[in-house]
């Protein structure tokens, strides 16, 4: 590498006589410049140390509430991104058909009496907690399950035989009895008329033919077996085409047995057998708890 000619003109070098750089004294070293660092703030004075805490506090302030709006705004909104959405439909309800049109009532039944030891043959119904009088010929045992009604009362015991057989199947003379949810969870505290009359009705709209015109012989609270009891002993009147059965004698009977379910007793003797019209009341009388 040459070195440099001390004697070069300005001419002569490259960028000529205006080419910028930085102008020294000739012989005197050059220096670096010295960075110049912020200056230093003044110290504030009390009015602006209370702006500048001021300013902190509200800017804190300022978070809190937003993060507040924010919480409001989610349990508003519930999660579902619908703000405006309709309220959560109320919870079904689960209760037995009959705990629901018949409240518990406000006064307890009187104790149960002691009934008369029961004699003779017996049809026996665990589940419903009652027994009553067994009869013979042309009465057969009840051998299958029959949920009738809007209720739907789950017979499953008694008695019964075929009065006749019409175009429209069999007609029955009956002698059922079942066990029917009537309170809600474990109450064993029931409305007995309430419960009674419900079941009566369901009885004559869902049974028998209709229309049907009603005829009542006894509809009362009373005692069945030393039980509390709501009895409805009536006569029906229709007509079915094929039928000839016009008329029929029957009873229904509610019985508080102290269990949330209540015995239902159901008694029916069609008006072409007339010569059993004493069952009904005898069936009654002969109801005994377990």
């Amino acid at each position: 590498m040459s070195e440099p000619n001390p004697h070069t003109s300005a001419w002569d070098r490259p960028g000529g006589p205006w080419s910028s750089g930085t102008v020294t004294a000739y012989g005197v070293p050059q220096q670096a410049p010295q960075p110049l660092g912020p200056p230093e703030p003044p110290a504030p004075d009390g009015p602006q140390r209370r702006r500048r805490q001021l300013m902190i506090f509200g800017g804190v302030a300022g978070t809190i509430v937003a993060a507040g709006l924010a919480v409001l705004l989610f349990l508003i909104v519930g999660g579902d991104g619908d703000p405006f959405g309709s309220k959560a439909a109320p919870a079904a309800d689960l209760r037995p058909p009959l705990a629901r049109a018949c409240p518990p009532p406000s006064v307890l039944p009187s104790p149960a009496a002691t009934a008369p030891p029961a004699t003779g043959e017996r049809t026996v119904d665990e589940a419903a907690g009652i027994s009553y009088r067994k009869y013979g010929a042309p009465w057969v045992t009840w051998d299958t399950v029959w949920n009738a009604g809007t209720l739907e009362v789950p017979y499953r015991v008694g008695q019964h035989f075929v009065s006749e057989v019409y175009s429209g199947g069999e007609y029955h003379a009956s002698i059922l009895s079942a066990a029917v949810p009537a309170t809600d969870n474990d109450a064993l505290t029931l409305d007995l008329e309430c419960v009674g009359r419900q079941v009566a009705s369901d009885v004559r709209a869902e049974y028998y033919p209709q229309p049907n015109r009603l005829e009542p012989i006894r509809d009362e609270l009373t005692t069945l077996g030393g039980r509390p009891a709501w009895v409805s002993e009536f006569r029906l009147f229709f007509r079915q085409t094929g039928l000839t059965a016009t008329e029929e004698y029957s009873a229904v009977a509610v019985i508080d047995v102290g269990k949330p379910t209540a015995a239902v007793l159901y008694v029916s003797v069609p008006g072409t057998h007339k010569q059993y019209d004493y069952v009904v009341k005898q069936v009654l009388e002969s109801v005994r708890p377990l």
